[in-house]
């Protein structure tokens, strides 16, 4: 192969949310360490985006490194049917330890899409276990759950990527996106589509399953604890199933240690991924109840039928615990603390700028939505050229940077995004 290795990968490589014969450019990265990441070019890049919510600790941590290291030595991987091992056993006692008790039965996978795919299964036999012949699921309008069939079936059918899909997947119900944000004085109005939904098909829905406080596809906004806790409300009058979906927020990113504490209520089923691990490979888990986990079980001889070729894997599992551990040490608040203040201080001000529409600020999850849609290719590239890496889409330019990012690194993404909103040929009119 030549040594061209940009012209190879756009030839040969096919990135997400990408074309194979138009693609954006992409950045070919040599190294990383704490909050940066090296260019081929030997350019030094400030990561703004915790690479998709998931490095919380920054890269190359040197305990997550040697955890990796020694686990490595023992056993990289094993499959997980009549078989465990410790690194799976040791993850989930942690994972127990910063879980309401009730949430005590935990099946791990291997990505985000795949956890809630699980989840929806786990709802469905249940309810058909319970011989209720439910065949509906309840979300609301403007989520993302992932990309895999039964998690595109229930993000939004019209505003999101997916709607090309729309004529084969199952047609489910969607409430509208909730209107008051975080910090609004509650109204009953917010709920009301919801509840309507809920009594037309009380009979019909399997389980309800949301972001908890934030959308992140559905212009990252952040919603009213209120109204999740009234979905928690409805969901027990109306005996369904809540299935909360914690991927991107869980693990401390907006504040709390899950982004359901906002709203103090417990889910029945919890989907996890992304910062289990720190970012530093992949792993997800699904987690219910015992009662929900026996009802299945005992359904000889179907059971739960999945098994993920490298669910358990003992790498993920040995590092998600060693994940844990570092958070449990509770230094994670003040560094979310920090950067919440920081972002408050620093970007509010960009609300007298006439391209910016709206600025919300959540824990460690800045949202600047310009009133314009962005071009991304050229802001790519504008932002490469700065030295950080901040990647937008459709009108929104957000920041989730990794916990342990300072004072100087937080001055130049804001400042980047400052130049940014500036330059008209970085958007669309």
């Amino acid at each position: 192969m030549k040594k061209n290795y940009l012209v190879f990968n756009s030839q040969h490589i096919w990135h997400p949310y990408d074309s194979i014969t138009n693609p954006l450019p992409c950045y070919l990265v040599s190294s990383a360490k704490g909050i940066n990441f090296k260019l081929n070019s030997g350019l030094n890049i400030i990561d703004g985006m915790s690479s998709w919510w998931a490095i919380i600790h920054g890269y190359n941590h040197p305990l997550l490194n040697k955890t990796l290291i020694n686990q490595s030595k023992k056993i990289s991987h094993i499959m997980f049917g009549g078989i465990t091992h410790y690194p799976a056993i040791f993850l989930c006692n942690e994972l127990l330890k910063i879980l309401p008790k009730k949430l005590n039965n935990i099946f791990l996978c291997d990505s985000g899409s795949v956890s809630i795919e699980i989840a929806m299964k786990m709802a469905l036999q249940y309810c058909n276990l319970k011989k209720n012949n439910k065949t509906m699921f309840l979300t609301i309008r403007n989520g993302y759950h992932g990309d895999t069939f039964s998690a595109i079936s229930v993000c939004d059918p019209k505003n999101s990527m997916h709607k090309l899909y729309n004529k084969i997947i199952p047609k489910y119900l969607f409430a509208k996106q909730p209107k008051l944000s975080f910090k609004e004085k509650w109204n009953n109005y917010d709920i009301y589509s919801f509840i309507n939904i809920i009594l037309k098909n009380k009979f019909k829905i399997i389980a309800v399953i949301v972001e908890p406080i934030v959308q992140g596809i559905g212009n990252m906004t952040f919603y009213h604890p209120e109204y999740l806790k009234q979905i928690r409300l409805l969901c027990n009058m109306y005996n369904i199933l809540l299935i909360i979906d914690e991927i991107a927020t869980g693990f401390g990113r907006t504040g709390k240690m899950f982004a359901y504490q906002y709203a103090n209520i417990i889910p029945d089923i919890l989907c996890i991924g992304k910062s289990l691990t720190g970012g530093m490979m992949t792993l997800a888990a699904t987690i219910t109840t015992k009662e929900i986990a026996i009802k299945i079980s005992n359904n000889y001889p179907y059971k739960i039928m999945h098994g993920p070729t490298f669910m358990g894997n003992p790498l993920s599992c040995s590092v998600a615990k060693k994940n844990i551990s570092l958070l449990r040490k509770n230094i994670w608040k003040k560094q979310i603390n920090y950067i919440e203040q920081y972002f408050k201080k620093k970007l509010f001000f960009l609300l007298k700028h006439p391209r910016i529409s709206k600025i919300r600020i959540l824990g460690a999850i800045a949202v600047i939505e310009c009133y314009n849609f962005i071009n991304l290719k050229l802001i790519q590239k504008f932002f490469i050229n700065y030295g950080v890496w901040i990647r937008p889409y459709k009108k929104i330019i957000y920041l989730t940077p990794p916990y342990i990012i300072k004072k100087f690194h937080l001055n130049k993404l804001i400042k980047s995004i400052t130049y940014a909103i500036k330059d008209n040929s970085l958007f669309f009119f």
